[in-house]
């Protein structure tokens, strides 16, 4: 069997050269100067988010290989985590060399990159040419989904006890805790209730990664990682309940001053304090140095805050805003943003924003529940003198894209775990469900949706560790988050539509939870950074990667 690994190992080789290949292509197409042409990039965008998509798909395969080695290495590669492997790199060879899909009907072609004769020679080469023939194929869909039904699963130890032991807790919880209940939540529209937000606070949810002198557990992004997937498994919401947490221990911890610190993050990491991101406005998008809310310092030394906001999770509940707004209106772009902490009072379902200053409506939503959106308005809003941001103006467009590396990991998990709940509930109900006197997984059709969902899933979760073990190691890992977050965000929507189309009509029916699932696992593929964005993040970051050092600019997107 492991030999496969080997194979594997030369075939992620082959990728690599091919991806490096269409990086110099599109490079030529972008950069006729040596440097990335904005415009251009903009012309050109099918061919740049389309190099983006490979070098993606190239990443995920690298991430197999290394998932597979360490399961050998620890002797837990079986025939399981052998078809894994094998469906795996034959279906994104096949990609690799005859067309990537970046959305249900956006195909990225090799001879639209002008890389036709090269494509060819990769699906040549001796590696991949094995898992062409030999990888994905009706007979390893069909054995790996008998052992799927039989109980078995790919390998997801991580070698490391405590976050193994992670892992156990955070299962054990959201099968006791969630599960059970989110459908319920979803149907009513309700806020999760306080009692199982105080029991994840207990359980560390929101301290993950903050520094243990804060209170924090100080795990790291790929604990943070392990506990979204887990939580989100049973319920995207439940993992969501700590990105805002996630984004805001971060921007105080990276940039607070040691007074906002001491103040926020003890408060942040036991749960007593609810953040709320308070970034995108109307219109905006992920355009943020376009925002347009303002703040001005007054003469007590207070800040007011005047503009509007939308798409604000859980905003109403919240004790805390990180708020980015214009406080030089004469600097260009996203020099004069900078970046606030804003306490304000938690509402309640009678008065959900008890402050002065400050306004919401919520906005209905078809999933992603159990927080509530709001759109905000914001009219002489006060927040205190010491609530600029380690007290530094006109950076907080920099100490926001500082997190986007770690929100995007998270996102990534999150997306991971909505696939594996689909795929949950796909296989429950398909071993239960018989049509024809057969269970439905006795259809070859409906056997290789399962095991196409399992596979996509394990590597879309093990690019998403492969971004957080960069991160824990203090790299620099914006390419990577974002390819985990557009990876990982595809395979989520595919196995939910999977999902449903197994359970057939009754996956239309609000009663069944995959109807659930299919609307929480669209949303994955926009917030965060939409698909587009992400792509465009990647490719900038590749094609720029050998051009001289310079300043970040906004990333642009085209209607």
């Amino acid at each position: 069997m492991s030999d496969w690994i080997e194979c594997a190992n030369d075939a992620a080789a082959a990728a690599r050269d091919f991806a490096e290949t269409v990086r110099l292509r599109v490079h030529e197409r972008v950069a006729p100067g040596g440097h990335v042409d904005a415009d251009l990039v903009t012309l050109e965008q099918h061919a740049v988010h389309g190099f983006a998509w490979i070098a993606a798909t190239t990443a995920a395969l690298e991430a197999t290989v290394d998932w597979a080695k360490r399961a050998r290495s620890q002797g837990h590669f079986g025939r399981v985590e052998e078809l894994t492997l094998r469906i795996g790199f034959g279906e994104y060879c096949v990609q690799l060399v005859s067309g990537v899909p970046m959305s249900a009907g956006e195909i990225v072609r090799q001879q639209a990159l002008g890389v036709s004769v090269e494509a060819a020679a990769m699906a040549s080469d001796p590696a991949v040419a094995r898992f062409l023939k030999d990888g994905n194929t009706p007979e390893t869909r069909a054995e790996f989904a008998a052992l799927l039904a039989e109980g078995a699963r790919p390998d997801e130890g991580l070698g490391d006890e405590t976050l193994d032991l992670v892992r156990a807790q955070f299962r054990a919880f959201t099968a006791d805790r969630i599960a059970p209940h989110a459908h319920g939540w979803h149907l009513a529209d309700a806020l999760i209730p306080a009692e199982v937000i105080a029991e994840m606070a207990q359980l560390g949810v929101f301290g993950v990664c903050i520094d243990e002198k804060y209170g924090g557990l100080g795990l790291g992004k790929l604990a943070m990682s392990v506990v979204s997937e887990e939580l989100s498994r049973g319920w995207i919401c439940a993992g969501s309940l700590g990105t805002r947490s996630e984004i805001a221990g971060e921007l105080i911890g990276e940039n607070g001053t040691e007074a906002q610190k001491a103040h926020w993050l003890p408060r942040i990491a036991d749960g007593s304090v609810l953040p709320t991101a308070v970034f995108t406005e109307p219109d905006t998008g992920s355009d943020l140095a376009s925002v347009r809310t303002r703040a001005r310092r007054q003469a007590d030394g207070t800040w007011r805050v005047d503009g509007a906001k939308t798409w604000i999770t859980h905003a109403a509940r919240a004790d805390l805003m990180t708020l980015i707004a214009r406080t030089d209106p004469d600097a260009p772009g996203y020099k004069g943003l900078s970046m606030f902490l804003a306490a304000k009072t938690r509402g309640s379902d009678a008065d959900p924003f008890p402050d002065p200053g400050i306004d919401g409506s919520e906005i209905e939503v078809l999933g992603y529940r159990g927080m509530k959106e709001y759109a905000l308005g914001f009219d002489g809003f006060a927040v205190a003198g010491d609530g600029l941001l380690g007290g530094a103006e006109g950076q907080g467009f920099k100490q926001l894209m500082r997190t986007f590396e770690g929100a995007r990991i998270q996102t990534a998990a999150r997306a991971v775990g909505v696939a594996w709940n689909a795929f949950d509930l796909a296989l429950d109900y398909a071993m239960g469900r018989r049509q024809f006197s057969e269970p439905l997984t006795a259809f070859p059709r409906v056997a290789d949706k399962l095991a196409m969902m399992a596979t996509e899933t394990v590597m879309s979760r093990e690019l998403t560790y492969y971004a957080a073990r960069a991160k824990d190691r203090g790299a620099r890992c914006d390419i990577e988050a974002g390819m985990a977050k557009l990876l990982a965000a595809r395979t989520a929507w595919s196995a939910a539509d999977n999902a449903v189309q197994i359970h057939g009509g009754n996956g239309y029916a609000l009663e069944y939870p995959i109807s659930r699932v299919l609307c929480d696992a669209r949303i994955l593929n926009i917030f965060e950074g939409a698909a587009e964005i992400q792509a465009q993040v990647i490719a900038r970051g590749l094609l720029a990667a050998q051009a001289p050092p310079r300043e970040a600019e906004p990333v642009r997107q085209s209607a």
